[in-house]
């Protein structure tokens, strides 16, 4: 597969050109950008595979080399064959499938540099030579009204390519480049709404249209919309990943994995992306715990006993005794701050830890803002993952008077009205940022419950580095109870399934 010993470095260039689907440059400057794999195109396909690794997907050697043979037997020159292929052999879980096509854009793109006469598409500009956005909606609108596959699908990229050359264009610290806003700001699609609809039912019967069918066309029309916004940010990265690196492009310009978002930062489909992979997360702790639990069952050594055993052999050989093992599932309390930017990364571990029910003895779980309340019955089966935060907030009382976090106040309420939720066999998690607003820490409550459990430990969804800057009181904490760092679910997963206890 890769380049032959008379002339390696043009086989190689023409086989990556193959493999990417890329248009031969058409001006001089063009010609410069057309990437060479080091290696041939297995070269490329490993770092490929890397750059998949560095996005959060697990890609493993035994996928890696079923993705090789599926370019033994695919049509190189078919992009979107290759695509599928590729995500066939490399992808486990079908969420990982926007991350795979944003960095497959990048690593093997659509055309190498500007493409030009694509398709007879063309730009509608006024006489003084600026674009004309009126006609460019009309067109725009007309081309989303038709099927969106096939000869379409290739008109509409061919219109994002010359929209992007021509509107997003502008001069950066490092030279000219090209935004995806830039490019739609004037343009604006999303208006395009009721055009779409008006030439959708062009061709309908829509005196027997019902509510349903309108709902169902309005909704056609934005995914119609926002598939080619998508179109025109890859166009995009494609042309800023020629000028900087695709490398550095698929740092900021390609989503991780949702187990990777920063909880403080997470968007909304992130949060529940999670919120439905709570119990997939679940099951591989309740199989982390297990493993730890038959690890555990072989009980500690007994020093003693092993000695006085190995006295008749002369110490050759040493008989190891153990003690026998107390099994015990033990008790788990969360205490929970579900306040403003956090309420995301509580409410993510309060559903899988609630999931975790059958690995302890009894999980009981409190939410609080400035006040603690006990959450543990809003946890049933038939209420869905998105409403637990709505039902905390409207069936308990875990806001004051105020509405504003007060952990001291929190702590306080919590040991003074269950008293008897932490003893010596409860192990006791806390999760939160620990800022205070500036008031009372209640440093010796926390002493006291710390001192109580059999285990403690907080979980600060935000960075280590700023722990005690402004009104937190993380540092404070941290003296008292071990406070971990957990700012993604796959953080969280690794620090919960370390510390829970067997």
């Amino acid at each position: 597969m890769s380049g032959g010993p008379n002339n390696p470095r043009g086989l190689v260039s023409a086989a990556v050109r193959a493999v990417t689907g890329g248009t031969p440059a058409s001006s001089k400057k063009s010609a410069q950008i057309g990437p060479t794999a080091e290696h041939g195109i297995p070269g490329h396909l490993v770092g490929f595979v890397e750059a998949l690794r560095g996005r959060g997907i697990p890609v493993g050697p035994s996928e890696t080399v079923d993705a090789g043979q599926v370019l033994t037997v695919l049509d190189l020159m078919d992009r979107e064959a290759l695509r599928e292929g590729l995500a066939c052999a490399l992808l486990r879980r079908t969420t990982q499938r926007s991350t795979f096509d944003g960095m497959f854009d990048l690593w093997f793109p659509a055309a190498l540099g500007e493409r030009s006469g694509a398709d007879d598409i063309e730009i509608p500009h006024r006489p003084d030579g600026s674009v004309d956005i009126i006609e460019l909606r009309k067109m725009l609108a007309e081309l989303l009204t038709q099927d969106p596959s096939g000869e379409q699908s290739q008109q509409l990229q061919a219109l994002a390519a010359q929209m992007v050359e021509q509107m997003g264009q502008y001069q950066a610290a490092g030279g000219p480049s090209f935004s995806a806003y830039q490019t739609l700001k004037d343009l604006q699609p999303e208006i395009l709404v009721s055009r779409i609809l008006a030439g959708l039912a062009a061709g309908m019967d829509t005196s027997a249209a019902s509510e349903f069918d309108d709902e169902v066309a309005r909704r056609a029309a934005r995914q119609r919309i926002k598939n080619f916004r998508g179109t025109v940010e890859a166009e995009t990265r494609r042309r800023v990943a020629e000028r900087i690196g695709r490398e550095r492009v698929a740092t900021y310009g390609v989503a991780r994995q949702a187990e990777d978002a920063d909880f403080l930062r997470i968007s909304q489909n992130e949060l529940d992306e999670l919120r439905r992979s709570s119990q997939r997360l679940a099951r591989v702790l309740a199989s982390r715990l297990a493993a730890r639990r038959r690890r555990a069952r072989r009980g500690e050594i007994d020093l003693r006993k092993t000695m006085r055993k190995s006295m008749s052999t002369g110490g050759v050989p040493v008989n190891l005794v153990t003690r026998k093992p107390r099994p015990g599932r033990p008790d788990l309390v969360l205490l929970c701050d579900i306040s403003g930017s956090v309420a995301g990364f509580s409410s993510f571990t309060m559903l899988m830890v609630n999931a975790l029910r059958e690995q302890f003895s009894r999980v009981r779980i409190f939410a609080f803002v400035d006040r603690a309340d006990e959450v543990t019955q809003l946890f049933d089966s038939a209420t869905p993952l998105d409403q637990i935060t709505r039902r905390i907030f409207t069936e308990s009382k875990v806001v004051g008077i105020e509405g504003h976090s007060d952990y001291g106040s929190a702590l306080e309420g919590f040991a003074e009205n269950w008293p008897d939720a932490v003893t010596s066999r409860t192990s006791l998690l806390i999760l939160g940022d620990a800022r205070t607003n500036y008031r009372d820490p209640a440093l010796a409550t926390l002493q006291k419950l710390v001192a109580t459990a059999k285990h403690a430990y907080w979980l600060n969804p935000e960075a280590e580095k700023v722990w005690g800057t402004g009104d937190s009181a993380a540092k404070k904490y941290a003296e008292i109870i071990e406070m971990h760092e957990c700012r993604s679910a796959r953080q969280l997963t690794t620090v919960v399934g370390r510390l829970l206890p067997v």
